[in-house]
């Protein structure tokens, strides 16, 4: 794995354990569901040169909209 798959695989780590933390979730249950809809691939790695700029706070928000828009989109849990 490069340097850069490295860094994106640990932005992801980050960005699914801060947000799961607050939505009171487990990170599996959260990645989960960010899995089933595609937003581990969309989401954190392929908008990582945006996202990684971003503070924690930012990210999480941007995983919570991203996930709550692709649950309501889908009929899936909010």
């Amino acid at each position: 794995m490069n340097t850069t798959n490295n860094r994106q695989t640990q932005f992801a780590t980050l960005a699914i354990g801060a947000t799961a933390q607050r939505m009171g979730i487990t990170a599996t249950e959260l990645h989960n569901r960010l899995k089933r809809h595609g937003l581990v691939r969309r989401l954190l790695l392929d908008c990582y040169d945006t996202l990684h700029a971003e503070s924690i706070d930012g990210v999480v928000w941007n995983v919570q909209e991203a996930l709550k828009n692709w649950d309501k989109k889908e009929g899936g849990a909010q």
